[in-house]
């Protein structure tokens, strides 16, 4: 299941999503690489002035960027 009721992930006590890093961009905005601790995959969020967006993050071969996952999350 991709995404599970917000109650179950409370009591587990753990996050989804974690923060691998965070910029900011003088006249740009705001910068954060986010990691899927089930999938391992990174997301690249961008926040300028008012909006933003969110898309998985690729290498120079346009590969999408995975970490190890310490854990397997049911």
């Amino acid at each position: 299941m991709l995404f599970k009721k917000k109650a179950e992930t409370e009591e587990a006590g753990t996050k989804r999503f974690v923060v691998k890093l965070t910029e900011q961009l003088p006249e740009l905005g705001q910068v954060t690489i986010l990691v899927d601790q089930v999938t391992g995959v990174n997301y690249i969020q961008t926040w300028v002035g008012t909006s933003g967006g969110i898309t998985p993050l690729v290498d120079a071969n346009g590969n999408v960027v995975v970490d190890a996952v310490s854990h397997v999350q049911s």
